[in-house]
């Protein structure tokens, strides 16, 4: 494991990042979701894809990544750019979980993996925009002390800066860029998957014009009995923009 200091909108974060097969030629990048860390994404695909230089990145705010402001979806892509910069590392192929896929993205690599990915809108059940206009209301009356019995599970231990991240990122729409997105797409997705539904998974592969989706069995965290199945398929799909060149 090894720590960068990124210099970002006045402020100093430390980037935490690993590095499997350094001597490969083709760049992996792996980003983890929402709460979640690098080591979940290496414990998953470092056994497979060897002829790939793995970089396995701690997004700010999580890992052993500081974070002291609020961020954008686009603060972290540029963020992971500089860090990319850093390590000369290339946009040969990105793989993004949930959060992470959003980032991914948005930096545009030439292949792109999305597992699980967030970034199209689903609309929240009844329970949860009651939560929500209640703690407006107690809001009004200075009661926001109370915020941790009304935010979601996945904010509650934030710090300040890291629950207005969490704000900026949750809701958002990123269907333009889907539509916009010219490189090559990999679609893989859990049947069962609660927090970013099939549904989703569907809509991305209308919107990105070179896409194929393939779906496994499990939930949002599907990917981490089924890594070698994905590993194999990521290979296959950068050898077809291989073959094209």
């Amino acid at each position: 494991m090894a720590v960068k200091s990124i210099q970002f909108n006045h402020h100093t974060l430390d980037i935490s990042y690993e590095i499997i097969n350094p001597d490969a030629k083709v760049d992996l990048i792996i980003l983890h979701g929402w709460g979640s860390n690098k080591g979940l994404m290496k414990k998953s695909f470092a056994p497979y894809m060897d002829g790939f230089r793995h970089i396995y990145i701690d997004l700010p705010g999580f890992g052993n990544s500081t974070c002291n402001l609020t961020l954008t979806t686009k603060d972290y892509a540029r963020i992971v750019e500089l860090l990319m910069i850093h390590l000369n590392a290339s946009k040969d192929i990105i793989l993004g979980h949930s959060f992470g896929g959003k980032v991914a993205l948005l930096l545009e690599p030439k292949v792109l993996i999305l597992v699980s990915s967030a970034g199209i809108y689903v609309s929240k059940p009844l329970s949860i925009r009651v939560k929500i206009a209640i703690f407006k209301i107690f809001k009004l009356f200075g009661l926001a002390k109370f915020r941790k019995l009304f935010v979601a599970d996945d904010a509650k231990s934030l710090s300040e800066p890291m629950y207005e991240t969490f704000k900026n990122v949750v809701n958002e729409d990123l269907s333009d860029e889907f539509s916009s997105f010219k490189g090559k797409a990999l679609l893989c997705w859990g049947e069962e998957d609660t927090a970013t539904p099939l549904s989703s998974a569907d809509k991305i592969n209308t919107l990105v014009n070179d896409s194929s989706l393939i779906a496994y069995p499990g939930d949002h965290f599907f990917f981490m009995n089924c890594a070698e199945d994905i590993s194999q398929n990521i290979e296959k799909t950068f050898l077809k923009t291989l073959e094209h060149n």
